[in-house]
């Protein structure tokens, strides 16, 4: 158990930010799935225009550093090849 008053002040604070980024990362994973939904329904017109919104999403959990910008671009392109194959 942590002793001085800034390791208190440390827990607290890891454990607001785990919920924050837990909350992101689950954000992540539903933009993506949400996705695959409507490519599995061969429906490209709606996969296409909720591509540029995914993109805002992927790039903003990014840039919080919950996932590296390699990762959000891997997946939008992924799945941008994927909606083209349609």
């Amino acid at each position: 158990m942590a002793n001085t008053k800034s390791a208190i002040k440390t827990i607290r604070k890891n454990s607001r930010e785990t919920l924050i980024n837990k909350s992101r990362k689950s954000r992540f994973k539903n933009a993506i799935k949400k996705m695959n939904i409507l490519i599995e329904k061969k429906n490209k017109k709606d996969a296409l225009s909720y591509l540029p919104k995914l993109n805002s999403e992927l790039m903003k959990i990014a840039k919080t550093g919950v996932i590296k910008k390699g990762n959000a671009s891997r997946n939008l392109s992924r799945l941008t090849k994927k909606i083209n194959s349609l």
